[in-house]
């Protein structure tokens, strides 16, 4: 079977490529129904993109690479064909937006666009082998009992990475580049909660906190945090993680938009027989404050401590440092960092520069966006740049 492109990924820039391709266009993939990660997102609301999308708002050795997508097709232009299929949607914090209903909105919009461009869907779709002839793609394919080769143009890789393999994820793409000969750069889990010893914060599952929150390196992020019985979660976290190394430390300052230091001044003055951990007990869960004195020293009066000692008790919660023992992995990562590497592709087609007609987009790539949309972004931008190249 003959088809001008083959499309390897029925998930949200499987699909959206398909429908930019200019036709002719077949997309295979295993699962039972396309488009799953898209239907759990968000809740299952899709957060479909972000207000402010800023090229800094994403992780890639080369920062200058998604530049050229991004700025092709902005989150303007997925505003606009959702409101072409009246698909209300709104903003919930930091520039997030979701659909008001569900996102199996999105995942039918992404179809229809499909089906409007002629393109053609196999799911449970397994791939056996990919072979290269000239100027043709040669891939075999099972399906329905039986040995499938399509000769295909165009190849795209739209397989996205390794996040949460109970969905059906694979990190197959990594492969296909490798057997064509392109760098793919180190993979870990992103965007995943952290793990610390099994007793550490037990007594404070389901506690949450507006913390600002730094790893090593990269930038602070003021958002929610919620303690749970393996270690820290919210979305506080999973944004550092993206940042974050086994063994290094993350700081938490648990008082972002307070001096602690002035409050407990203040406090010592006007309540000076109150017991530390009580007037503490004022801006915090109780729980959280007998943990806290059980790693700080906050014993006796407040009375009794001078400003010099609350000044550095002060300091300690607002850089509070934890070493996790790990991350949950991709059991439950939104997303995979790294990927194929971004130098041997075109950064305006997303073609290799290695091989004729095959391309990679969305999350097999090395470009990893922050939690709220982002990364569905990039799956749209990206695929809108193959899709372009390839119906040029």
């Amino acid at each position: 079977m003959k088809v001008k492109t083959l499309i390897l990924g029925a998930g949200a820039a499987g699909m959206f490529c398909a429908s930019r391709a200019g036709g002719d266009v077949l997309v295979i993939d295993h699962a039972k129904a396309a488009g799953e990660k898209i239907r759990i997102s968000g809740g299952g609301r899709c957060n479909f993109t972000n207000l402010d999308i800023q090229f800094s708002n994403y992780i890639c050795a080369n920062p200058h690479f998604h530049k050229s997508a991004l700025s092709q097709f902005t989150q303007w232009d997925f505003i606009e064909l959702m409101a072409k299929y009246g698909i209300a949607w709104h903003e919930k914090t930091l520039g997030q937006l979701f659909c008001d209903e569900s996102a199996k909105d999105v995942v039918a919009m992404l179809r229809q666009e499909m089906d409007k461009a002629g393109a053609d869907l196999w799911l449970q779709t397994e791939i056996e082998t990919i072979q290269k002839d000239g100027a043709h793609f040669h891939v075999a394919l099972s399906r329905q009992g039986r040995r499938v080769v399509i000769e295909a143009e165009n190849l795209v890789v739209a397989t996205g990475g390794k996040s949460i393999p109970k969905m059906g994820a694979t990190g197959i793409g990594y492969k296909i580049a490798s057997d064509f000969g392109i760098k793919v750069t180190e993979t870990r889990a992103g965007l995943v909660p952290f793990t610390f010893d099994a007793e550490r914060f037990k007594a404070l599952a389901g506690l949450s906190s507006e913390v600002t929150a730094r790893a090593a390196r990269g930038p602070a992020f003021t958002e929610g945090m919620l303690f749970t019985h393996r270690g820290l979660s919210g979305p506080s976290m999973l944004q550092i993680s993206s940042y974050w190394r086994e063994g290094e430390a993350i700081t938490l300052d648990m008082s972002p938009k307070r001096s602690l230091a002035e409050f407990l001044k203040s406090e010592k003055r006007g309540a000076g027989k109150k017991y530390l951990t009580t007037i503490l007990g004022m801006i915090f869960p109780a729980r959280l404050v007998e943990h806290l004195a059980g790693v700080m020293d906050m014993s006796g009066n407040i009375a009794d401590w001078s400003d010099k000692r609350l000044t550095e008790l002060a300091d300690q919660l607002h850089a509070w440092e934890l070493i996790p023992t790990g991350s949950e992995g991709y059991r439950t990562a939104e997303v995979t960092l790294g990927g194929v590497d971004t130098d041997e592709l075109s950064s305006k087609t997303m073609e290799a520069k290695k091989v004729k007609g095959l391309y990679f987009i969305g999350e097999c790539v090395d470009v990893t966006g922050w939690l709220g949309g982002y990364n569905f972004q990039w799956a749209w931008a990206s695929a809108a740049a193959a899709g372009r190249a390839i119906s040029a």
